[in-house]
């Protein structure tokens, strides 16, 4: 009876516990930086349609022949490039579609953009939980400080573009634009929601409202989509004036900056300046209503305590509350691209 008692408690004893998860976690930032380098290089553009042995790839890239192997398979290990049985590689479809720059779905200006400014500051985390303090420029100083560089308000509008591009796309798509005349984007940056969604619609005009320092970027922008007979420019600081009159408005990652006063102000702000049965259109990462299943949108709270003074995410109930209370009803919430999602509300008189 030894002998298969002895078996069925080895049989019962549960697997060891091991660190794999916990250590795919601490090694993803290596992940990150290959993605944002070959993004840099120019390497998904380089491509293009094309394949490419090593040797004329490493050379085309301007790469050391020491590294050049190691890191293009390492992107094949990662699906974002494939190597054929000639040991030729090529892009894949959705990079091809989304990091070439010549693609009219680039969103490399995003990575570009996390890789420039997000992967270093996020260094400064622990910094940050322990002080409750912002650790950049932006929160220390505000937009206009950050935009007194111009090569960093270059970055800035062209990642906001990059990451404005798939809400922008969903909301063409599912909102209701029939029934309206006009739009504009507050904290437009270069003017891809409203380009995109007029590009959807043609009955549509509006335009952006930021900073001044931003209306080149934004009139080159539209002009290179032919859209500057449509949309203009609409110059401001919306913590210190009135918002421009529009039938829908639209606040893509404006909210999250700022502290819950600041929230109310401009939701107010955006009432007044709406029409009866006009919209408001606002997103950002959404937390899901447990705070425990997304662990993107807490993560991006986090990025909010490293980049600004007051700013946070939030649940859509969260948000619906705050709509309610300046004056919206009708409110509902929409996905947009996995990563975002829309409370939309409409002003109370229609």
């Amino acid at each position: 009876m030894d002998g298969p008692e002895r078996s069925a408690d080895v049989a019962a004893t549960p697997p060891p516990l091991r660190p794999d998860r916990i250590f795919d976690i601490g090694w993803a930032f290596c992940k990150s930086k290959v993605l944002f380098s070959a993004v840099e290089l120019g390497l998904f553009t380089e491509l293009g349609g094309e394949s490419l042995d090593l040797a004329t790839l490493t050379k085309r890239l301007g790469l050391h022949e020491r590294g050049a192997q190691d890191f293009f398979d390492a992107l094949v290990s990662l699906k974002l490039l494939e190597r054929d049985t000639q040991g030729r590689y090529f892009n894949r479809p959705d990079c091809a579609l989304y990091l070439d720059r010549r693609s009219p779905r680039y969103l490399g200006g995003k990575l570009e953009f996390l890789d420039a400014r997000l992967y270093p500051i996020w260094a400064l985390l622990t910094k940050a939980l322990r002080t409750g303090e912002p650790q950049t420029e932006l929160g220390i100083g505000g937009y206009a400080s950050l935009y007194a560089d111009q090569s960093a308000l270059d970055g800035f509008v062209k990642g906001m573009s990059g990451g404005s591009l798939l809400p922008a796309l969903e909301l063409a798509r599912i909102f209701p634009w029939e029934s309206y005349r006009t739009v504009i984007d507050i904290g437009t940056a270069q003017g891809r929601v409203p380009v995109e969604i007029a590009r959807a619609h043609p009955h549509l005009g509006g335009g952006g409202f930021d900073l001044p320092q931003v209306e080149p970027a934004f009139m080159s922008f539209v002009r290179e989509h032919g859209m500057e007979q449509r949309l203009r420019f609409y110059a401001g600081d919306f913590l210190k004036d009135e918002l421009p009159r529009a039938d829908v408005l639209i606040m893509g990652r404006i909210l999250h900056n700022w502290d819950l006063p600041t929230r109310l102000m401009l939701l107010q702000k955006a009432h007044r300046a709406l029409p009866a049965g006009g919209a408001l259109i606002v997103y950002d990462a959404l937390i899901d209503r447990a705070r425990r299943s997304d662990a993107r949108a807490l993560l991006a709270s986090l990025n909010m305590l490293i980049e600004t003074a007051g700013g946070f995410e939030y649940t859509a109930a969260q948000c619906i509350g705050w709509m309610h209370d300046s004056g919206f009803d009708k409110m509902r919430v929409a996905p947009l691209d996995g990563r975002e999602s829309a409370v939309i509300g409409v002003k109370a008189g229609a």
